[in-house]
């Protein structure tokens, strides 16, 4: 269905569980902070919401959305996080170097899913223009943040379901 006239973080489907036993790591990319920024606060503002507890959320920075990957194995590796949220954006330029970027972020985050056997969610915007970044960071399309701590929070609940 097209998000041109939707806002994605209306919740559909099942509820949202308590996520106050869970811990939380969220590496954010500094590269278009005011986008990044604005997904961080969301993730932030719905884990809070929904139950977590502010003393287990742990934010990092890296310096683009190519690194989210290895902050993401770091918060993995040296934390005891639950669940891992990467937030980054991507815009479209005149050059191949979105789709690189793109490409190796996305594999980059399933396979620390795998490796790790625990929730590493892909929070990462790749809109054509700044504005459409906008829109889906607490604009009119509502917020990726808020989307991926969701995310986050169902993946847990459903690995306890096993």
């Amino acid at each position: 269905m097209s998000s041109a006239n939707k806002n994605l973080s209306l919740l559909e489907g099942s509820p949202v569980p308590n996520a106050a036993k869970y811990k939380f790591g969220i590496v954010a990319s500094e590269w278009n902070h005011e986008i990044t920024n604005a997904l961080k606060e969301g993730a932030i503002n719905s884990l809070l919401q929904n139950g977590a507890l502010k003393e287990n959320i742990i934010t990092r920075a890296v310096p683009g959305s190519f690194e989210l990957s290895l902050g993401a194995q770091y918060l993995a590796e040296y934390t005891d996080v639950d669940a891992i949220i990467c937030l980054g954006c991507v815009i479209q330029g005149e050059t191949r170097h979105f789709d690189f970027i793109c490409d190796a972020v996305a594999k980059g985050v399933t396979d620390l899913n795998l490796k790790y056997n625990k929730p590493v969610i892909f929070g990462v915007l790749t809109p054509d223009n700044q504005q459409q970044a906008i829109d889906r960071a607490g604009g009119k399309h509502g917020n990726k943040g808020d989307e991926a701590a969701i995310t986050a929070i169902k993946m847990l609940a459903l690995r306890d379901s096993f």
